[in-house]
Formats: C-alpha cells, sequence, structure tokens
C-alpha cells in the first residue's frame, strides 16, 4: 500500500509541475512588441499591442481562517477541526488576461481535537486528545487561470471568478496532547518540511485601477501524515485557507491592470474609432469634390456661347453667331474689311522679334515662360495686331533626354507662347505653333553653350 501511495504522489508531482512550467513556456514563444504601440490610458490597453502596454505585476496581502480540512472530504485523523487564524501574502505576474504564475506565502496556526463523537458514539482511535500545529511557513508556485475575464455583455468588469493549482513546500511544527493533558513536541529537533499540491479558488473586485479585493479558498494536499502529529498511514493531512485581502497592482498608473483586460470590448472601440475616423475622411474628400465640381463648372460656363469661358471672356454677351478671336472678343464682319493692303516688314519689326526671342525663357524642364520675357511678348503681341501679320512659332531642345520627352517639351513652349500672344488678343488663325524637338540644331550639343543655343523657340513674321 505504501509503494502505490508514493506513486500517486509522484504523478500528483508531475501534474503540478506541467501546469506550472507550460505557462511559462508558452509565455516564452509570445511574440515580442513591437515599438509603434499606441500610448496606453487607464480605461484600454489595446488588443495587439503586448503586454507592455498593461501593468503585470502586483502583490497581495491577506488573512483569514486556518482548518486542519478541507471541502472534498475525507478521512481526519481526529474527530473536530477549530478555526483559527492565518495569514498570507502573494507576488503575483499576469502572463496573459487570463493567466498568470502566483508566488504564495501562508502562515498560521491549525487545531483539533476529538470531543466530537462519531456515529457510532466513538471518536476516532487515537492515543491523542487534541494536537496544535504551527504552521511556521509555507511557499508555493501557482498558476491562476481567470474564468471570467472576456465579458460580452459589459465594457467594464467589475469581478471575476479565478482557479489555482499549483505545488509548494510547508514548514511546520506539531504539538499533541495525551487525554490525560500531557503536551509534546512530535518533531523537538525542528521543523517538518513536506511537500503539498494547493488547489484554489477565489472571487476578485476590481475596487479602483490599482486596487483589488480578493476573497479566496485554497486546499492544500500534503505528502505525508504529520500535520496533525498522528502518523496514520497510508492517509495525507491537508488544510484549507480561506481569507480575504487586497491586491495592489504594480507600475505606471496610466496603465491598465492586464487581467482585467476585455480584449472584444477594447477591440470594439478601436474599430468604432476607425470608423470614425474614416468617416471624417470621407466627408473632407467629399467637400474637395463639391469644391472641385464648382470650379469645374466655373471654367466651362459659356454664358455667351462664343466658345470662350466666362473666365478669359473680354467681350462677354458676344451676339449670337459672331465670330470671335481667342479672348472672346468680335472679328471684324465681311462687309467691314477692308480691302487688304501688302504689309511691308521693316528692320525695325525684325530686330523687335529678335529681342523676344534673345529674351524669352522658360523654367527649367517645363513650358511656363518666365516673367522677365512679357515685355518683349507683349511688343511682337503689338506688332502683330497693328500689322495684320501671321507668325509661325518652331520649338526646338538639345539632345539631353528621351527624344519624345524633347518633342513634346518643344511643342509645349511653342503652344505656351501662342496662348500668351492669343491672350494679348492676337488672332489665334495668325499664328502657328510646331515642335521639332532635337531634330534642327543650330550649334554643337557636346557643349553648354551649344546645348543653351539649341533650346530655343523661333519666331518668323509674315
Amino acid at each position: 500500500m505504501g509503494i502505490t501511495n508514493r506513486n500517486h504522489m509522484k504523478k500528483i508531482k508531475w501534474v503540478v509541475y506541467l501546469l506550472t512550467v507550460l505557462p511559462l513556456a508558452s509565455m516564452a514563444q509570445t511574440p515580442s512588441t513591437t515599438s509603434e504601440t499606441a500610448e496606453v490610458t487607464p480605461s484600454s490597453g489595446g488588443v495587439f499591442g503586448g503586454s507592455k502596454n498593461f501593468r503585470t505585476f502586483s502583490i497581495g496581502i491577506n488573512g483569514g481562517v486556518l482548518i486542519p480540512s478541507v471541502a472534498t472530504g475525507g478521512s481526519n485523523d481526529f474527530s473536530k477541526w477549530q478555526v483559527n487564524y492565518g495569514y498570507g501574502a502573494y507576488l503575483k505576474w499576469q502572463l496573459l488576461h487570463f493567466l498568470a504564475l502566483r508566488g504564495d506565502f501562508v502562515a498560521g496556526k491549525l487545531k483539533a481535537d476529538n470531543s466530537r463523537e462519531l456515529g457510532n458514539g466513538q471518536a476516532p482511535n487515537s492515543p491523542y486528545a487534541s494536537f496544535e500545529t504551527s504552521l511556521k511557513w509555507s511557499g508555493s508556485l501557482n498558476a491562476v487561470f481567470n474564468l471570467a475575464t472576456i465579458n460580452w455583455l459589459h465594457k467594464q468588469s467589475a469581478a471575476t471568478l479565478y482557479v489555482s493549482v499549483g505545488g509548494g513546500l510547508a514548514g511546520y511544527n506539531p504539538k499533541v496532547t495525551t487525554p490525560g493533558g500531557v503536551t509534546t513536541e512530535y518533531k523537538p529537533s525542528g521543523v517538518i518540511k513536506e511537500f503539498f499540491v494547493p488547489v484554489g479558488a477565489g472571487l476578485k473586485f476590481k475596487l479602483s485601477e490599482g486596487v483589488n479585493l480578493d476573497l479566496g479558498y485554497t486546499m492544500h494536499y500534503l505528502d505525508g501524515d504529520n500535520l496533525d502529529g498522528y502518523n496514520k498511514a497510508p492517509s495525507k493531512d491537508k488544510y484549507a485557507y480561506g481569507y480575504a485581502g487586497l491586491e495592489f497592482s504594480l507600475g505606471s498608473r496610466s496603465k491598465p491592470q492586464l487581467q482585467w483586460h476585455n480584449a472584444p470590448a477594447v477591440m470594439y472601440d478601436q474599430l468604432e474609432a476607425s470608423r470614425n475616423q474614416l468617416k471624417l475622411e470621407l466627408d473632407a474628400e467629399k467637400e474637395n469634390n463639391a469644391k472641385l465640381a464648382a470650379s469645374v463648372a466655373k471654367l466651362q460656363a459659356d454664358s455667351d456661347g462664343d466658345g470662350v469661358s466666362d473666365l478669359f471672356d473680354k467681350c462677354p454677351n458676344t451676339p449670337a453667331g459672331d465670330k470671335v478671336d481667342g479672348s472672346g472678343c468680335p472679328l471684324p464682319k465681311p462687309d467691314t474689311v477692308k480691302p487688304e493692303v501688302k504689309v511691308i516688314i521693316t528692320e525695325d519689326d525684325r530686330r523687335l522679334v529678335r529681342e523676344a526671342i534673345a529674351n524669352l525663357e522658360f523654367a527649367t524642364g517645363k513650358a511656363d515662360i518666365k516673367p522677365s520675357s512679357f515685355a518683349s511678348l507683349d511688343r511682337v503681341a503689338d506688332l502683330i495686331k497693328r500689322k495684320n501679320l501671321s507668325l509661325k512659332l518652331a520649338g526646338h531642345t538639345d539632345n539631353v533626354g528621351k527624344d519624345a520627352s524633347n518633342m513634346i517639351l518643344s511643342k509645349n513652349r511653342a503652344e505656351s507662347v501662342k496662348a500668351y500672344l492669343v491672350g494679348k488678343g492676337v488672332n489665334p488663325s495668325r499664328i502657328e505653333a510646331t515642335g521639332y524637338g532635337e531634330t534642327q540644331p543650330i550649334a554643337t550639343n557636346k557643349t553648354a553653350a551649344g546645348r543653351q543655343q539649341n533650346r530655343r523657340v523661333e519666331f518668323t513674321i509674315y
């Protein structure tokens, strides 16, 4: 029978070992948190930010009663147990919202006697009338499982139920008293040390962000029959500790406790915040689109139907059917057109055009005309309108860049000059704009000076 009990206790030890060591192994495999985690508020620690956003360490102190019996029943060596004081403390490390490791310390007094008669009218067949054991210390490592952390009904939990199991070592000193009143120490030479398995349950209430009320009950199953000073093998002694205490969470006050973390509620809040932010962004985009649509409608408006936008129409309310120039002003009607007179282009006219070519500058790699070129272009526009001349614009580039890109750039620059002159009242039908890219250089492209000469727009009046 003794060998069977020893084998049974070995199995219990292995179960305790697995329950305490496996949570540590799972913790070691948990991915580390990233540095991009958002700032935490006391009401929420995020869903996927990792445990560093929470308070995970706590200490507890408690007091209560010790009895040499447990709720699961079983035989006892004395017929009537007595209630005595007990006290304890613990340090807890919350690994996950539902799992923690807790190191417990418990001490106190245990008493019982044979004053209660059993069913047959007899007390247990014991040579002792009573015992008193001083539980000097007991230390255990426990895995604590929260059973009601995730709450689908309420965002904030006020209470949670937990269970615990582990293994530890107790040191105690029993004294026994005979029916004649003689009291002796069971082990005069010192303290008895025995392995035990604690199994407990409790209810915890959240009083504030840093303080919890802890109500619990733990049964301690000893690997021996020495607790009451009466070794009646093969039975094993056991005792229970019922307590009430306070638990204090350690760490920054800005962080919530991990054990109260309700992941579904926090995830809902985060999704709701994201939805609201997305709605704000969509509303802003709708407003921008409305402004853009209004601008396009304004740009397309042509009240007099002459083909020139109201924004650029210098002669609004043009009669229907009248032909207009680029600024929206009517062209001379056929019956009022004067007989065409041969126009003589003077040397001064050519000099004015050469000056416009020499002063013409564009933004680097673009078709935007620099303001320094406007004055000479204005004189060319006045000349064309005054003498009713025609103008050919030929855009050219150097050989830097792709051929296709240079061809587009030369065409755009010629068109840019045409648009400027039309904006000054020149009849667009009098201007021809062509781009030749890098196909017609007038100097070598091997030098900076030569490339500068090749980047040009030529004016030809006739």
